[in-house]
């Protein structure tokens, strides 16, 4: 939601932003050294949802309890549906273009059921790194704390002899329309991101309240958007209808 202004602020004041989430938490240790201007996409992998192989046409009939049932993770409601729309992936698609200074055009999703890749940096050089690690917010949240060290732990380390197979999909864009509504945000600027955050939050809380249907979460946030006059962050410029306008 402020994410230009939160890191105009820590750049300004020499600060460093040490991401917690599993996917940024990655990307921050794939990058760390590196230049920004040296990538070329930042991926972030999404599980998917419950909802990854269902048919378009069924989403109608997705129930709030269908849709709290992550394959992977075991999150509070409002995160478990985000993840079932990928409202949550193109949030954090949003989040890494401000977190690591790259444009919207350079950060991708792609689906990884498997939840083992936590993400992925592709360089100039074609060369591409990944953080891998088992589905545990242990491990993010103690790089962040014990940062630039790394320190024993008595989490698993993976067996690399156990893992059958790591997929990679592309996404189902049009049956999951949150990813383009994100980039549109992210690429917009200003407002937008916050009008999408919080049009999302009240679409989610009439779906599990049984006020709207699954398929309606989406319609409802990108009408919000379109009614939306955006309006530029302080100190900054946006990109309205194309525009680069100044604040």
């Amino acid at each position: 939601m402020a994410g230009e202004i939160v890191m105009r602020e820590a750049r300004e004041n020499g600060v460093h932003v040490l991401p917690v989430d599993s996917e940024h938490n990655a990307i921050f240790q794939c990058l760390e050294g590196k230049s920004s201007l040296d990538v070329r996409r930042i991926i972030l992998t999404a599980s998917g949802g419950p909802f990854r192989e269902t048919p378009r046409k069924d989403f109608d009939s997705i129930t709030p309890e269908q849709a709290l049932k992550h394959p992977t993770w075991n999150m509070g409601p409002k995160i478990t549906i985000d993840s079932a729309t990928l409202f949550n992936k193109g949030l954090e698609m949003i989040e890494a273009h401000w977190l690591f200074g790259v444009e919207m055009k350079r950060v991708e999703v792609v689906i990884h059921p498997q939840s083992i890749v936590h993400s992925m940096v592709e360089f100039a050089d074609g060369s591409t790194l990944a953080q891998l690690s088992y589905s545990n917010m242990c491990f993010p949240i103690q790089y962040a704390v014990t940062w630039p060290d790394r320190v024993p732990n008595t989490l698993p380390p993976l067996d690399f002899s156990k893992l059958s197979r790591l997929e990679f999909f592309t996404p189902r864009y049009e049956d999951f329309p949150a990813l383009n509504l994100a980039r549109r945000a992210g690429e917009t600027g200003g407002t937008l991101p916050a009008v999408m955050n919080a049009a999302n939050e009240v679409a989610v809380a009439g779906f599990l309240d049984r006020q709207v249907r699954f398929p309606d979460i989406w319609q409802i946030v990108e009408e919000v958007m379109n009614r939306h006059t955006v309006r530029c962050a302080p100190r900054s410029g946006c990109n309205i209808a194309g525009r680069s306008v100044g604040a």
